[in-house]
């Protein structure tokens, strides 16, 4: 009977496109497996069939199809702020009953922008400029979903669009068209992934080597200090011996330096180290970056309700098999 554990996640920062937090008491096997549902089976919405009324602009139909494909659609649940999960607001289009497409497995979206038109409404000094089509540009016909313009307020007040752009317009240009969006993930296509980044490091457990550092003179632990690119280490002002500097699990990922430097220092080649950085194999530091279509604590929160149905539903083929 294997041992039964409880995995744990501390959160150590959190913002609307972003989360870093500690996954502990578990193996690699589940961090790695968590990890790879945020990438590959979170739902999402997303662009999947443009259907072209006009397309007068420098780009072919299919250029403007993929580029609408991977703006970010984002769900805002009603009476919430936040990005939420799509899964329980729509059905896989796959999976609906309806004949071609409906409310329940779709979105529909149209734009219209002609040049012309536009050009009338700008000041003169703007006129002869080429005009941007942004994803503002989208009309959506749920009022729920909308394309995720920026991913924070710091790029919006640093952008010089109104949105996520698509193409530019001329003289005479003219782009119509509809979009339908659908509920996937991005196993069948990277257009449905909802982070941007999504990564994992092992915990460093940094040991030092008090009984050992005593003799070393105060050059030679300075010498420790500095052969880690990483700065892991520090002197205490007070008492001059070796600590290990706060929020090191953050940097501690090149320490072949520090071994080669104590390796030199060592009057034999058995000796203990001074300094020892290895790896914990129940402790994780995550950090996953989201691309907008939902908030990173939602990107948690849905890959872990994917990671419980996975489970049970193995647990359950595996009580079929003893039967």
């Amino acid at each position: 009977m294997p041992q039964q554990r409880f995995p744990k996640v501390e959160v150590l920062s959190i913002a609307p496109h972003a989360i870093s937090f500690i996954l502990s008491e578990t193996d690699t096997s589940m961090a790695n497996a968590l990890r790879r549902i945020m990438i590959a089976e979170v739902p999402t919405i997303a662009i999947d069939l443009v259907e072209y009324a006009e397309n007068s602009s420098v780009l072919n139909d299919e250029y403007i199809a993929h580029r609408l494909g991977l703006i970010p659609i984002r769900y805002t649940p009603e009476g919430s702020m936040k990005g939420g999960d799509c899964h329980q607001a729509f059905v896989p289009h796959r999976e609906c009953l309806c004949y071609d497409r409906c409310a329940r497995c779709s979105v529909e979206f149209e734009l219209d922008v002609n040049f012309d038109k536009v050009n009338q409404t700008r000041p003169d000094q703007e006129r002869d400029l080429p005009l941007t089509v942004t994803s503002r540009d989208l009309m959506s016909n749920n009022i729920l979903v909308a394309p995720a313009h920026f991913l924070s307020e710091e790029e919006q007040d640093e952008s010089h669009d109104e949105g996520i752009s698509i193409v530019k317009l001329g003289p005479g240009q003219h782009l119509k068209l509809k979009a339908i969006a659908r509920m996937g993930i991005s196993k069948e296509h990277s257009k449905w992934c909802p982070v941007a980044v999504a990564t994992y490091r092992f915990w460093p457990i940094i040991t030092i080597n008090e009984e050992a550092c005593n003799m070393l003179t105060l050059e030679q632990k300075q010498e420790l200090v500095e052969a880690c690119p990483d700065r892991i280490l520090a002197l205490d002002e007070i008492t001059n011996n070796l600590v290990a500097v706060e929020n090191a699990y953050e940097m501690a990922t090149f320490t072949e330096d520090l071994k080669m430097a104590q390796e030199a220092m060592k009057k034999r080649p058995e000796d203990e180290d001074f300094v020892s950085v290895v790896h914990s194999t129940d402790r994780f530091v995550f950090s996953v970056e989201s691309t907008g279509a939902m908030d990173a604590e939602e990107i948690l929160l849905s890959a872990l309700r994917v990671l419980k149905d996975r489970l049970n539903y193995l647990a359950a083929e595996v009580e079929k098999l003893k039967d």
